[in-house]
């Protein structure tokens, strides 16, 4: 074999390699690659309890009840189903029932999720994408009135 026909036959192989590992990485992450997954996609999925995701929607109008200590229970929906979510600790500051969130923790089975975190909207336009995305496929997407499309981050602010 020549020099030339060695090398090809490495950079092949090599290549080849490259190739495998990529692919089994993509099946391995097959469904975890999507930011967030919405309530009904949870419930149309059969989604096993222990499984460790992020939830998004809409903050269920008159769900948010507080607890002792820090505990806050409420809902997340997409206007078709609504999935009860605890949490212990702060929320953010913006926090607020009819706004867009998106939690990550873990699914508990029976329409319960235990969140670890919780991202609020930074702003009176902003809205997660993914969050505006769901509600537009499912045609409940009805952007603020001076804004038409969803942004994907928060105008910044120069104070003086």
């Amino acid at each position: 074999m020549t020099r030339k026909q060695r090398r090809l036959v490495l950079i092949g192989a090599a290549g080849t390699v490259l190739c495998l590992a990529a692919g089994l990485v993509l099946f391995a992450l097959r469904d975890t690659i999507v930011f967030f997954y919405g309530p009904t996609e949870i419930a149309e999925k059969g989604v096993a309890p222990g499984t460790r995701m992020r939830l998004g929607g809409l903050v269920e109008k008159d769900s948010v009840t507080r607890g002792p200590g820090q505990r806050v229970v409420f809902s997340i929906t997409d206007s078709r189903t609504a999935i009860k979510v605890s949490y212990d600790g702060l929320l953010p500051d913006l926090f607020r029932e009819g706004q867009g969130v998106v939690t990550e923790g873990v699914f508990q089975g029976a329409g319960q999720f235990r969140a670890d975190s919780v991202l609020a909207k930074h702003d009176e336009t902003y809205m997660p994408r993914e969050v505006a995305d769901t509600l537009k496929k499912q045609g409940h997407w009805q952007p603020d009135a001076g804004t038409s499309a969803p942004q994907a981050a928060p105008t910044p602010q120069v104070t003086q």
